[in-house]
């Protein structure tokens, strides 16, 4: 039977009786939402959750399980997730963030969804007021950074991110958006110290082998850049930029019939993509095991 014609029949239940069972009725609600976003029915859970919470909006476990909903519930056929659902998502988050003004999680869990929407400009104001809570979180530095590469500021966002590689030296992923940073602004010399360093730290990752070979190239080591962007296609035999950056680089080492070569490759690989919408729902599972600390959806 359908849980809302259950719960919600035609037949008014006396105001008594209703207050005595608005307790079973929560949980029935939330409990069946939670079993929907483990099944990917993500349009009957907002239903379920949203049902809940209007009998009890002091929940916040509960807001936090919509507010992942909310993100899921885009139809899958479509390449994006809709700004109106993350919207929607961030509106939670922000009633969370009131009831819970110090914890940290929640803001950058807003951050994340303000970044989803692009709107740097709320990603930066959450991520200030997280750095006022804990001016030692690596990852408020990070969203911070991340909230500057959206509105153009490179300087600031290189900041930020050796900010957190000062609390964290081991932080792989800041020191890689750092080392990309530094290299589109031209610094390609503090480039290639980020892009040794991980190199020597992470073996076989392709953003770090295209980083690498990215330096070489700008550098004005050919040689050097076509091993590198070698060692890219053997980590990523699909990988078009490094054919195509290959491409020109065997060129410049007067190898045009390798050149010629990987631009065809290039070009190949380029009309035989995925349309937008193959593996969508895969990308959205990840997210949302990302976003997931009550485990819905990572509870093997």
């Amino acid at each position: 039977m359908n849980i809302f014609k259950a719960l919600f029949g035609s037949k008014s239940k006396p105001a008594e009786e209703v207050k005595k069972d608005v307790t079973r009725d929560f949980n029935v609600l939330k409990y069946d939402g939670v079993r929907a976003l483990r099944e990917r029915q993500f349009d009957y859970a907002v239903q379920c959750l949203l049902r809940a919470i209007d009998m009890n909006g002091a929940d916040l476990e509960c807001r936090d399980y919509l507010s992942q909903a909310f993100i899921a519930t885009d139809n899958l056929s479509q390449a994006f997730i809709a700004t109106d659902n993350l919207s929607q998502a961030y509106e939670q988050l922000q009633k969370m963030a009131e009831e819970c003004p110090d914890n940290i999680a929640v803001l950058l869990r807003m951050a994340d969804v303000a970044y989803m929407m692009e709107n740097y400009t709320a990603m930066a104001d959450v991520c200030e007021k997280a750095m006022m809570l804990d001016g030692d979180n690596v990852q408020v530095y990070f969203y911070y950074a991340k909230a500057c590469c959206g509105h153009g500021d490179l300087t600031n966002a290189v900041v930020m991110l050796s900010k957190a590689l000062l609390l964290n030296a081991d932080f792989d992923a800041a020191r890689l958006l750092r080392g990309e940073l530094l290299l589109e602004s031209g610094d390609v010399e503090e480039a290639a110290e980020d892009a040794d360093t991980l190199c020597a730290r992470i073996e076989g990752n392709e953003d770090v082998l295209l980083l690498k070979a990215r330096v070489e190239k700008a550098k004005g080591c050919m040689a050097e850049a076509e091993i590198a962007y070698g060692k890219v296609i053997d980590a990523n035999p699909f990988s078009i930029d490094a054919y195509r950056e290959r491409s020109e680089v065997r060129k410049a080492l007067g190898d045009d019939e390798g050149a010629n070569a990987d631009e065809a490759a290039a070009n190949e690989m380029q009309q035989e993509a995925p349309q937008p919408t193959e593996g969508i729902e895969q990308n959205i599972k990840k997210k949302m095991q990302q976003m997931d600390p009550y485990k819905v959806f990572n509870n093997e």
